[in-house]
């Protein structure tokens, strides 16, 4: 038995999320007693294979390809299969990132794999992998077992820890015969709308909702998320509504995200909005609405008007933090 993890990376740098699937698929597979190996892919990404050894990747797999410098789902997801088949690997772990959400089925097809999706837990029983994942728009968890003689498995961001440690890696090339036929989807460019961190990789997210009334106020919320480092999201009706680029959205139809401290502000707290972000270690929400349903999972609520509060909350974060 094997297991190969897939090691994302974006112009030349990890993924945290990646950290957390290389260290959580090093423990599966102690659990399980089998081999463990590491994935790296792109086009001139060598140099930062190494850096997986200081997460449990004794040995790294790197496809290094031309071909790869732009991101293709459908190459991607050949190299991934064509490597666990030679390195005969039963079990594919990836980070549940949208490149993850877009290459694991690909990649499940492939190896004629079972998928089990955004997964939030893994264990070992009777030597059969248990994942928990979320259900019903995040209102329960569910506990499967992949029966299929190969597994994939994507991790939830945020949910499994990576704790860097002084390890060493070997780092073994490998070559994958790719065509420009294999790249039948191609990423040419990707803007980021600012330099905040995306959603999906931030330890604090402040979010905006309806009740913020109107784009011209959304500067209360960036306001909160620059004092605090953090990102910034918006629920389904505010991206609708075009105040807010679709790249921030929280939700069941945007990002799953499951930060370490999530500020709902303005947010009622429908259910489509709950399965993004219900995961988040420590919720605080501010709603006039001493009743909206995100109270129900706030760990901390401010009951009272965004307008007042806001500006008053980000003057007292300012001195307590000294900024």
């Amino acid at each position: 038995m094997k297991v190969l993890a897939f090691a994302e990376q974006r112009d030349g740098k990890f993924r945290k999320s990646s950290f957390e699937a290389v260290q959580a698929a090093k423990k599966l597979s102690a659990d399980l007693g089998a081999e463990f190996v590491a994935l790296v892919l792109g086009s001139g990404v060598e140099a930062i294979a190494p850096q997986l050894g200081n997460f449990g990747a004794g040995r790294v797999v790197l496809v290094d390809e031309p071909l790869l410098a732009e991101y293709s789902s459908t190459a991607s997801a050949k190299v991934i299969a064509e490597v666990a088949k030679k390195e005969g690997a039963d079990i594919i772990v990836m980070a549940a990132s949208q490149m993850g959400k877009e290459i694991s089925p690909r990649v499940a097809v492939k190896l004629n794999a079972g998928l089990a999706s955004d997964c939030t837990a893994l264990k070992v029983e009777g030597g059969s992998v248990i994942a928990t994942r979320p259900v019903y728009a995040g209102k329960a968890l569910i506990d499967v077992k992949v029966t299929s003689p190969a597994k994939v498995f994507t991790l939830r961001p945020n949910v499994f820890t990576a704790s860097a440690t002084n390890g060493a890696a070997t780092v073994e090339k490998a070559s994958i015969a790719l065509t420009p036929d294999d790249r039948s989807a191609v990423v040419k460019e990707v803007k980021v709308a600012s330099g905040r961190p995306d959603v999906t990789e931030a330890d604090i997210i402040v979010s905006g909702g309806r009740g913020m009334k109107g784009p011209e106020n959304w500067h209360l919320v960036e306001s909160l998320a620059d004092v605090l480092g953090a990102a910034v999201g918006a629920s389904r009706a505010v991206v609708d509504a075009g105040w807010r680029p679709h790249d921030e959205q929280v939700g069941q139809t945007g990002k799953t995200v499951a930060p370490t401290m999530y500020v709902a502000c303005a947010i009622s707290g429908a259910v489509q909005h709950l399965a993004g972000m219900s995961s988040s270690k420590c919720i605080v929400a501010i709603n006039k609405d001493k009743d909206a349903p995100i109270f129900q999972v706030a760990d901390y609520g401010i009951a009272g008007d965004v307008f007042e509060i806001l500006p008053e909350l980000t003057n007292e974060l300012k001195k307590v933090l000294g900024k």
